[in-house]
Order: C-alpha cells, then sequence, then structure tokens
C-alpha cells in the first residue's frame, strides 16, 4: 500500500510544482507588460499632467460626443458613463490612441488634453 501513496503524492508534487511555476510566469508576464506601457513617455507624461475635466469635456464634445452622445450616454458608440470604474486610466489611454476598436479612429490627443478628457471621463 505505501508503494501505491507513494507516487501518487510524488505526482501531485510535480503537479503542484508545474502550476506554481506557470503561475509565476503568468503574472510576471503580465506585470512586465503593465510596467513596460507605464513606462511609455507619452503615458507618463499624461499620468502627471494635472487634468481639467471642464477642458476635457469641450475635448469630448469635439471628438467624441458624435458617436458616444453629448453626455457619453452612448450612441453609436457605447455608453461612457461610469467608465473610469470599468477601465484603468492606462486602458482608456490605448482605447483612446490605438484605433484597435472600429469605428472608433485613431487619436492621439496631446499629453495635457488627454489628461484633462480623463478628468472628464471621471466625471461621467
Amino acid at each position: 500500500m505505501t508503494k501505491q501513496v507513494a507516487p501518487v503524492t510524488e505526482l501531485a508534487k510535480r503537479l503542484t510544482m508545474i502550476v506554481t511555476c506557470a503561475l509565476f510566469f503568468v503574472v510576471a508576464g503580465l506585470v512586465g507588460v503593465y510596467l513596460y506601457q507605464v513606462s511609455d513617455p507619452y503615458v507618463q507624461e499624461v499620468l502627471t499632467a494635472p487634468s481639467n475635466p471642464e477642458r476635457g469635456e469641450a475635448i469630448f464634445q469635439i471628438n467624441c460626443a458624435g458617436c458616444h452622445g453629448a453626455k457619453g450616454d452612448g450612441n453609436v458608440g457605447p455608453s461612457l458613463h461610469n467608465i473610469s470604474e470599468r477601465k484603468s486610466k492606462l486602458k482608456l489611454i490605448q482605447q483612446v490612441t490605438s484605433g484597435d476598436t472600429p469605428p472608433m479612429p485613431k487619436f492621439q490627443p496631446k499629453p495635457q488634453d488627454m489628461s484633462d478628457l480623463l478628468g472628464y471621463l471621471e466625471t461621467l
């Protein structure tokens, strides 16, 4: 009986070690990607600039309201109400600047404009 338990225990130890290593590499990869994105000079400048939500609203009305509605409640594009609770500032910057979500165009505002836009989105 001990001979059968030993191989099962050894197998469980090996599986635990493999799962632990896999989780470590996944977490390390995610942290690495995050740190790489945050180290982007544009992102750093946006995140360190003080935001002016009133100015951000004007930027929103010019560039975003046509699809997201004048109050951000959705139209062609989705509602942006509580968007800052659903997406981080980093994800919002990426969403706005990447153009990866058609029909939303690629949009590269100046860092101060992006900071102001983020400030306004936090008010929705």
